[in-house]
């Protein structure tokens, strides 16, 4: 009598790990073995170019990178840059996402236009906004801030100024990423069903209470996703680095990424930068893991 569902289960189980495997093959190879090949190589003193034999060396190269201070500069700068970037950018993409969900003319082009950033290469975002941040009158920043202030500002460099560089660097990824929530945000309000404010409209609710009572409440895994996959793209931060401030002016900018890949190829330390990825991997896995652990406590008081 049981032989007919134990073939059924078998055969679901059997198709199930054919739909996984390619899955699991991707994060073996492009997430797993990375991960063991830099922890393996952090325990080394491998060097590029080196005619000595590699060695192991323990802890030394976690000691060292921990006593750095261009690369504790590094972890503060990418801890600012996210608390910076993810409450801004969420918000900032939640205000378009929801002004740009209204019947009108015209919609379409406006959702285009604040998408098409995310579209452009960072390469020549980065390129782009350099020019914006020209110093003196001839940058468009300057010559706006000029114009706002009837002459009271005064041109600055920002990308070669130790307070300017890194809020220069922030606006920049704002702009460009913003879109990417935006359009995520805009499908998650599209799929709320519209009988719930028509409820809330005969009850006498007024547009803040249903923002907060239906709209909010009905974006929660939306915005789960939006903020945890934010803060991963904060702490990878490095193409807007390296182009626009190399990690200056006297490290104001550096990143954990960009000091690793530093490390690795311009001073041929592999050894010292597969240390630096290992901790940032480190680092964003507890993040991720620590949201995780926050929204299913949340979820379990609910």
């Amino acid at each position: 009598m049981t032989t007919q569902p134990d073939n059924l289960s078998r055969q679901d189980t059997a198709a199930a790990w054919v739909f996984i495997l390619p899955a699991i093959a991707g994060l073996l190879s492009f997430v797993l073995l990375p991960f063991a090949l830099a922890l393996l190589l952090s325990f080394t003193n491998l060097r590029l170019g080196s005619p000595l034999p590699t060695e192991f060396m323990g802890w030394t190269q976690y000691q060292r990178i921990f006593t750095d201070t261009a690369f504790l500069r590094a972890l503060g700068n990418n801890t600012l840059f996210a608390l910076t970037v993810v409450p801004l950018q969420t918000v900032l993409a939640l205000l378009l996402a929801t002004l740009v969900n209204r019947p009108l003319r015209g919609m379409i082009a406006f959702r285009s236009l604040f998408f098409m950033p995310v579209v452009f290469p960072l390469s020549l975002v980065s390129v782009v906004w350099i020019l914006m941040f020209a110093p003196g009158p001839q940058g468009t920043i300057n010559s706006l801030l000029e114009f706002v202030t009837l002459g009271a500002w005064q041109p600055r460099d920002f990308l070669h100024d130790t307070f300017w560089a890194l809020p220069a660097i922030t606006l920049t990824s704002i702009w460009q990423g913003v879109g990417f929530q935006m359009v995520i945000l805009l499908a998650a309000l599209q799929s709320i069903p519209a009988e719930l404010y028509e409820a809330a409209k005969v009850d006498g609710a007024s547009g803040r209470q249903q923002f907060l009572h239906i709209t909010l409440p009905q974006l929660r895994n939306a915005l789960i996703f939006v903020v945890l996959v934010t803060t991963i793209l904060a702490f990878r931060l490095f193409d807007q680095v390296q182009i626009m401030t190399q990690g200056g002016p006297q490290h104001a900018t550096t990143t954990v990424m960009y000091e690793a890949v530093n490390a690795a190829f311009a001073g041929q330390q592999v050894a010292r930068g597969a240390a630096m990825t290992v901790v940032f991997f480190t680092i964003v896995l507890l993040i991720t893991l620590l949201q995780r652990y926050v929204l299913k406590h949340e979820k379990a008081i609910e």
